[in-house]
């Protein structure tokens, strides 16, 4: 089983992707074939995917039982220690940190903190 999510990618793309897969909404395709196949149309899809982003979650033997790939997108599938991960960019950061600080006066809760 196999779900491929496709954002602003050419219809010629899309079209030649429903050979194989049905499409249940815009960009949406989910379908059941092998792995050779499965391999060929993420080839596929990479050399036609032009500025377009390229989501693909597949069936695996993993203790989750999926795995992920990505194309064009700015969160990454990480491996954390065997389980799959999605790192997200920090906004007007860096992108590598791992923790994000409130703004000062962020909650009102400080205000009622005992000294």
């Amino acid at each position: 089983m196999l779900v491929l999510v496709l954002t602003a990618v050419p219809k010629s793309l899309r079209g030649a992707l429903t050979r194989w897969l049905l499409e249940i909404a815009p960009g949406v395709f989910v379908g059941s074939v092998s792995g050779r196949v499965r391999d060929m149309l993420w080839e596929m899809v990479a050399e036609e995917l032009g500025g377009g982003r390229a989501l693909l979650v597949h069936s695996a033997p993993t203790e989750q039982g999926y795995a992920l790939k990505s194309l064009g997108h700015d969160w990454v599938p990480v491996d954390l220690d065997g389980h799959l991960g999605v790192r997200r960019p920090v906004t007007g950061g860096n992108p590598m940190a791992t923790t994000v600080t409130a703004k000062k006066g962020w909650s009102s809760a400080r205000r009622f903190r005992r000294r």
